[in-house]
């Protein structure tokens, strides 16, 4: 084993380290620039190419995340990130032959509500699913928050026409790195498999829908996300308007020089006055569509064929909403469950049907629904599962091909109060099911053959474009049949799994009657 294996990209060498993993030797590399730097004169633009260099790279430790305030509170295990403005573009890379070739890819975005995470969390580390798959594992940083998305288009002219999606537009120059290097790490440029879990999953869809992405992607996997996370240019220049304020300032052209430290103060009281705002999950920050990288909602773009030829696969898990229900802090001044649910139906589109959402959800548990469940069925079918299966509807007809899951097992925290949460997937993906941030909610109980299943299933994707795994049913094509992998301990495919909530919101309104 060479425990300081080199390689040679287009921009210098690198020395990683090596250890063995599932049985297999891998290589790891770290904190490699997949673009040049985003701060000074480059801030709220598109990225640049990296700037090479000569000698040999240290890649053995973890790059800077990008700006981002602490989670507060923290999850359990999770360690405090060391973020950098001017040089966040980076990217980690684990290969089980730095020697070999054509080997599948698979790029990791990460998650955090587009304002906190970093590819280098523990959760994230590709070296177990790389040796147990014999696939190139490559997770990114991307900008986030306002330095990602604050749309300025109106306030400082043509020159920011983008800057409302740079953290995609960083995406996409990280995939590009991965054409022109991931052969010298034994990986195939042509075999690349994106993939992503909520905020990453979304930007995942994101990009699905972004002429700019064709051929860069041969496959796409979306754990939790969707393709309908965007605002309208009006939208987003009201909200970059209160940013301005929130930061004291008259000028935006101030806003290229403030310190980024001023740029995160006023981005915390934006999320918190959007998490006052909501009952879900605060978003203030979104890409922007109707701009040159985003010309049109991407659930359209995917409509109209554009990436028909991605293999995809997407689902979510059951209890995606129990987080934003068990986690709210208790105030006297909110709403019923039930009045919440309503409001977050409402503004889902599907205003005045709180009681036949309550029907269809009392026939899918077999049981009356309470308060919480129904509040937690609303948040995750408005977020989350309603969402990607209107994109499971768009890709009907594609050439690529396309899968659905539903992942169920459910995890012990809390005493069982969160089910299969949000974010659960995630250790089963990496089989991290041991790390230390994965611990407080899988409590040492996660069955390890579901972990080998949906790991393998996904490097399945990643080399054929086909989820497979030992001891996993065929997984079906999600049309015509609306086929769809449950993951749990014994996983089974069903059809339609909640159909009945799905046609809730798919029901076209009753016409107001005549007067």
């Amino acid at each position: 084993m060479s425990l300081s294996p080199t390689v040679t990209v287009a921009e210098g060498t690198v020395r990683g380290a090596a250890s063995v993993l599932e049985g297999r030797e891998v290589s790891r590399f770290l904190g490699i620039p997949y673009a040049g730097s985003s701060s000074g004169a480059r801030r709220f633009l598109p990225p640049v190419p990296p700037v090479g260099w000569t000698g040999v790279r240290d890649a053995t430790v973890p790059g800077p995340a990008a700006p981002q305030n602490p989670e507060l509170p923290a999850p359990p295990g999770r360690k405090p990130r060391t973020w950098r403005e001017s040089d966040c573009l980076n990217l980690n890379v684990w290969t089980p032959e730095a020697d070999g070739s054509g080997l599948p890819v698979m790029v990791w975005v990460h998650g955090g509500a587009y304002v906190s995470g970093s590819g280098s969390d523990a959760m994230y580390d590709g070296g177990n699913l790389a040796g147990a798959t014999g696939t190139v594992v490559v997770t990114i940083n991307y900008r986030l928050g306002a330095l990602g998305f604050l749309h300025l288009a109106d306030l400082l002219g043509a020159e920011y026409a983008d800057s409302s999606n740079v953290a995609l537009l960083d995406v996409l120059e990280a995939l590009r790195w991965v054409q022109r290097n991931i052969a010298a790490f034994g990986g195939d440029p042509d075999n690349v498999a994106l993939f992503g879990e909520s905020a990453g999953a979304a930007a995942v869809g994101t990009l699905l829908g972004m002429p700019a992405s064709q051929g860069l992607f041969r496959r796409a996997i979306m754990q939790s996300g969707t393709a309908e996370r965007y605002r309208r240019p009006e939208d987003s220049s009201r909200i970059s308007r209160e940013f301005l304020s929130l930061c004291g300032l008259d000028d935006a052209r101030d806003l290229l020089t403030l310190p980024v430290e001023r740029l995160l103060e006023a981005q915390e009281k934006l999320v918190q006055r959007f998490g006052a705002q909501t009952f879900a999950v605060p978003l203030p920050f979104q890409p922007t569509v109707g701009t040159p990288s985003l010309p049109v909602p991407p659930l359209e773009a995917v409509r109209s064929g554009l990436n028909s030829e991605v293999d995809l696969l997407i689902g979510t898990n059951l209890n995606e909403g129990s987080f934003a229900v068990e986690m709210r802090p208790k105030n006297p001044f909110d709403p019923s469950h039930a009045e919440r649910a309503a409001t977050l139906l409402a503004d889902a589109g599907v205003p005045g049907r709180e009681a036949e959402y309550a029907r269809a959800l009392a026939s899918a548990l077999g049981a009356e629904p309470s308060g919480k469940q129904l509040l937690e069925a609303a948040i995750s079918d408005a977020v989350y599962r309603q969402p990607s299966n209107r994109l499971l509807e768009a890709r009907h007809g594609s050439t690529g091909r396309t899968f659905s899951y539903l992942f169920t097992w459910r995890s012990p925290a809390m005493g069982g109060k969160l089910g299969a949460c949000h974010a659960l997937d995630i250790p089963f993906v990496f089989r991290q099911l041991a790390s230390a941030e994965s611990d407080f909610l899988t409590r040492g109980t996660a069955p390890q053959g579901l972990s080998d299943m949906m790991s393998t299933a996904w490097a399945g994707l990643a080399r054929t474009g086909q989820p497979a795994a030992p001891g996993l049913p065929v997984w079906p094509a999600y049309w015509p049949g609306r086929g769809t992998m449950v993951l749990d301990e014994q996983p089974r495919v069903e059809v339609d799994p909640r159909g009945e909530l799905r046609e809730v919101f798919e029901r076209k309104p009753a016409p107001a009657p005549l007067h």
